[in-house]
């Protein structure tokens, strides 16, 4: 019978950004954004075992009990299951761009920001050279010290993490991925996405006066009718939060069409 090969690099003091992402790929088998189930159990075994072999200090107990231990210390949002983020704290990783990330880009709110200001075609994507600003921007704000070369692996990298359909830009859904899953408010609209023409007519209902925009107000009415009819709890922190968030990718408090439909649209605008 075949042995599955263990991941690499576990024993590893320190670990580079593509071996973390080498490890990342071999145990989020299904590509779904999380090592959970099965993907879970043999991550934990495994990393078990290569911290006795690299004589890291691997107490003595029984699996589940030492894995509830392991959980509850890194399931930062308990929800039973390991994301990228959560991974990059267990894994002594040397250019930890998502710790980085977190430290500039803590809330959905500053994320919308920064996002605004690299995605500087409004294109709703951020493409490789101005992730690269993005990255360099990122680097000096954290005090990290780099050059061209590492510039230019660190793009590719965040790259290969996060281009899930391979076209080599980000969009919005797949960089807001950097995010702690608690602070993306994205991940709430993903069971309530809608197709270009229901969008388009939602949209309408909310622009009278079809001047290509919303404002604060329609948005909230908009937002408030969409969780209704997607029967979601509501409560009123939250939805001001939301609010604030889309809000950040308007322009001087006019929310043009674009911009919505990145957030609320299931394929990105063209």
């Amino acid at each position: 019978m075949a042995v599955k090969q263990q991941a690499p690099y576990l024993h590893l003091a320190e670990l580079t950004a593509s071996q973390f992402l080498d490890i990342w790929k071999h145990y989020d088998s299904d590509g779904n954004g999380y090592i959970e189930g099965k993907e879970l159990e043999n991550f934990f075994q495994e990393l078990e075992s290569a911290r006795k072999g690299a004589g890291v200090d691997s107490k003595n107990g029984n699996f589940a009990e030492k894995m509830k231990e392991f959980m509850q210390k890194y399931d930062k949002n308990a929800d039973g299951r390991i994301e990228m983020a959560e991974l990059a704290q267990i894994l002594p990783t040397e250019e930890n761009f998502l710790l980085c990330f977190r430290q500039h880009v803590g809330s959905s709110l500053e994320f919308m920001e920064a996002w605004r200001k690299y995605d500087t075609d409004r294109s709703g994507y951020i493409e490789a050279n101005e992730l690269k600003g993005f990255l360099s921007d990122l680097l000096k704000k954290a005090n990290k010290p780099y050059d061209e070369p590492k510039l230019q692996e660190y793009t590719q990298t965040i790259l290969r993490m996060f281009d899930m359909n391979g076209d080599g830009k980000l969009g919005l859904s797949e960089m807001s991925r950097l995010l702690p899953v608690q602070e993306n408010f994205l991940l709430k609209f993903q069971g309530m996405k809608l197709a270009t023409e229901e969008f388009n007519a939602i949209f309408a209902f909310y622009d009278k006066d079809g001047s290509g925009f919303i404002d604060e107000n329609e948005l909230d009415a908009l937002l408030k009718d969409l969780y209704e009819k997607n029967k979601k709890e509501m409560n009123i922190q939250q939805l001001t939060n939301d609010r604030k968030s889309i809000m950040n990718l308007s322009d001087g408090g006019k929310l043009y069409r674009t911009e919505l439909e990145i957030v609320l649209c299931n394929e990105p605008p063209m």
